[in-house]
């Protein structure tokens, strides 16, 4: 029977504030650092082994050799080009590779610290509002999101950007709760270095933060929104300083400004990187619902077959437990903590999750990372809030359920997706959470040492159904030792499920490239087609140094630097016999070499140790190189060796059709054609006897000329 008091209407308050202990149960802590202990686990095993961004690769290594280059953000020490992203992650990791030596682990060893430390804050920011069984259910969820994991053992910045970010929503949360001003200017701060990591991706979670504070913050209104105003002055000094600072350098002393279509920072910010992303353009392929790698832009993108094993496992639950936890609310103080962390929260995954969907720019699986605090965080304090709910008031008692159900079959609808991989592992969570399901109803009530425990236990089964499915995807990256679906460049976690992105421990082949090879949907080049060379991602033969990095040029016991060979096709790359050519007649010039793509370039500065210029840049829309540029560069004696086409984005298009056509037909009728026989030992003189005067290492669509001073008249 159900007691007289639960059939009694109730007021919203003991379901919506539980309880603050002072202090912590004896399992807290322990629980903690063994979600930390496991997350550093799947984000650090076999990392040697994971195929790193040689684009960011090659970033880190020429601000380990100019320090110029570290505050740029330069891909090559000779700074004539910099990556398409404000420089804050290179430069982490540029300082760990300086103090620490270069290769994965010295790089890599900030990002896993960082992806540590934003699961001890957003578990620390969900126990002192919801408790601690709340911070742990939610910190569990956010080390074993699938995309994640991925992406915590790549150097792509996003880790970083994840880790400002919810150091920005817990200061914020704090200063709400305490009214003190240092808090929110310290969220301001953080705010304004994620935006100098990712520009202004790291701005989505803002308006979120900005309502929470305006409307829920203990001060009077007027100090409210003083303290914001201040808040906000640190937010544009904290956003802008490096933009200015490269605004103020001449352009004719710092490098081109790379993903830019003026080599000007603030361009990047407003296109490339602003705009175009949302909009398409500006280097991120057309409009029109696109996007690429993550599929057509709608409302459901995050369900996909691309998509849907990498975040959307708990996306339900989680908006369930979001609208539920607010009507549990009701009509708390307007300084209500509860309501003021689940607005938080709920206003971060919406953001995110509308601006990822509807992105018809460049739209990589990895960025997804972004929702996964906010799902954590409603997972934990609103599943907490709707089991008191269900234990207290009979009217919730199908909320938790229905949640938990519906998890359950989305998660095995994921898994069935997979065909081939785990087969047992949808029925078992279905079994498991029906049971579990089953136990909450069973032992509800009552307050015995026995039927409370066995209530534990049930919950205890609904939480391992709820992440038995992201486990096994998060398991599948390090175990396989694969930098996910493009090894570093796309990085993706599970196995394929027909989108043809998928990771490591794909089905048929490994779902490692893209349907068929060559460039993803669409046909896009630039970002929309980075690693697709000739049917062969990064990563594959050809592709990358052998030395176990995944594209990052390690150092061996002697201390010398490995260089493995470089596939000729891959937009730029070269056979260790053409670098030692181009090295021992580089005639001290700055540059070894200048290609079409920036992925080419980075992948000959990481077998080469040398600078080599991108000329188009990463999306091949860069105006970096122009003919006046090219005629002082070799004038000048600063580069003697021209790389034409076979690079993505490169050749005739580059930067440019009228600009790339003129280099083009310059260098075509000014420099030497280099012949493979020049350099190559295995070439048969057959070979070399019937190629043309004009012919050379590659094809003409990739042949390599010298260019002296003389040339230029």
């Amino acid at each position: 029977m159900t007691s007289a008091t639960e059939t009694q209407p109730r007021t919203a308050e003991p379901a919506a504030s539980p309880p603050r202990d002072t202090a912590a149960p004896r399992w807290s802590l322990p629980a903690l650092l063994a979600i930390l202990a496991l997350a550093a686990v799947l984000y650090s095993w076999n990392l040697s082994g994971s195929g790193l961004n040689s684009f960011y690769s090659a970033a880190v290594l020429s601000g380990t050799e100019s320090w110029k280059a570290w505050f740029f953000g330069s891909l090559d020490a000779g700074n004539f080009l910099t990556v398409d992203k404000p420089p804050l992650a290179l430069m982490v990791m540029g300082l760990s590779c300086r103090v620490l030596g270069y290769g994965t682990w010295q790089m890599m060893a900030p990002m896993v610290v960082a992806a540590l430390a934003t699961i001890w804050i957003l578990h620390s920011c969900v126990k002192r509002v919801f408790g601690h069984a709340a911070a742990a259910v939610a910190a569990l969820v956010l080390a074993l999101t699938p995309i994640t994991v991925a992406i915590n053992r790549d150097n792509n910045p996003d880790t970083l950007l994840v880790f400002l970010m919810v150091s920005g929503a817990a200061l914020a949360l704090r200063a709400t709760r305490d009214g003190r001003l240092l808090p929110l200017l310290g969220s301001a701060a953080c705010f304004g270095l994620a935006f100098n990591t990712k520009m202004l991706q790291g701005y989505i979670a803002l308006p979120a933060v900005f309502v929470v504070y305006l409307y829920a913050a203990r001060p009077a209104l007027a100090k409210r929104i003083v303290n914001l105003l201040l808040a906000g002055v640190v937010l544009a000094v904290s956003s802008f300083w490096w933009a200015a600072a490269v605004s103020l350098v001449p352009a004719s002393e710092r490098p081109y400004i790379g993903g830019s279509t003026d080599g000007s920072a603030s361009n990047l910010i407003m296109g490339y990187n602003g705009l175009g992303r949302i909009f398409g353009g500006d280097g991120n392929g057309g409009g029109g619902g696109g996007g690429g790698f993550s599929g057509t832009a709608g409302l459901g993108r995050m369900f996909n077959d691309i998509l849907g094993g990498q975040i959307s496992w708990l996306i339900p639950f989680a908006g369930i437990a979001l609208v539920g936890g607010l009507v549990l609310c009701g009509r708390a103080p307007r300084t209500d903590l509860t309501r003021a962390a689940l607005v938080l929260w709920g206003g971060w995954t919406a953001l995110h999750y509308l601006t990822f969907a509807l992105a018809e720019g460049t739209m990589h699986p990895y960025y997804t990372t972004a929702l996964a605090p906010g799902i954590a965080a409603l997972c934990g304090g609103g599943g907490v809030m709707l089991l008191r709910a269900f234990r207290a008031d009979r009217r919730w008692v199908w909320v938790l359920p229905l949640g938990l159900g519906v998890t359950a079959v989305w998660a095995a609808v994921l898994l069935r997706r997979a065909s081939g991989w785990n087969t047992w592992l949808w029925p078992a969570v279905l079994v498991v959470m029906a049971l579990a399901i089953a136990g909450l109803f069973v032992f509800r009530s009552g307050a015995s040492g026995l039927r409370l425990r066995l209530l534990a236990v049930s919950v205890a089964a609904a939480i391992a159904a709820a992440v038995a499915g992201p486990a096994a995807y998060a398991w599948s990256v390090p175990s396989s030792g694969a930098g996910g679906g493009m090894g570093g460049t796309n990085p993706t976690a599970g196995p394929s499920t027909g989108g043809g992105f998928g990771g490591p421990g794909g089905g048929s082949g490994g779902g490692r490239g893209f349907p068929g090879g060559g460039m993803p949907p669409g046909g896009q080049n630039g970002q929309n087609g980075q690693g697709a060379q000739s049917g062969q991602a990064p990563g594959g033969a050809g592709g990358m140094p052998p030395n176990g990095t995944g594209g990052t040029a390690s150092d061996d016991a002697s201390g010398t630097r490995q260089s493995g060979r470089m596939g000729g096709g891959m937009g730029g790359g070269a056979s260790s016999e053409l670098i030692s050519y181009l090295k021992k007649h580089q005639d001290g010039a700055t540059w070894l070499l200048a290609v079409s793509s920036s992925q080419g370039a980075a992948q000959l500065i990481l077998s080469s140790g040398e600078p080599v210029i991108s000329m188009w840049g990463w999306s091949g829309s860069d105006k970096a190189m122009t003919l006046a540029r090219l005629k002082e560069l070799v004038k000048n004696g600063e580069l003697h060796y021209v790389q034409l086409g076979g690079g993505m984005g490169g050749g005739p298009g580059g930067g440019g059709s009228t600009v790339s056509s003129e280099v083009t037909a310059w260098v075509q009728k000014h420099g030497t054609a280099v012949k493979e026989s020049d350099y190559s030992k295995s070439t048969n003189s057959a070979t070399s006897s019937g190629s043309s005067s004009g012919s050379s290492a590659q094809s003409d669509q990739s042949a390599i000329y010298r260019l002296d001073p003389s040339d230029v008249s």
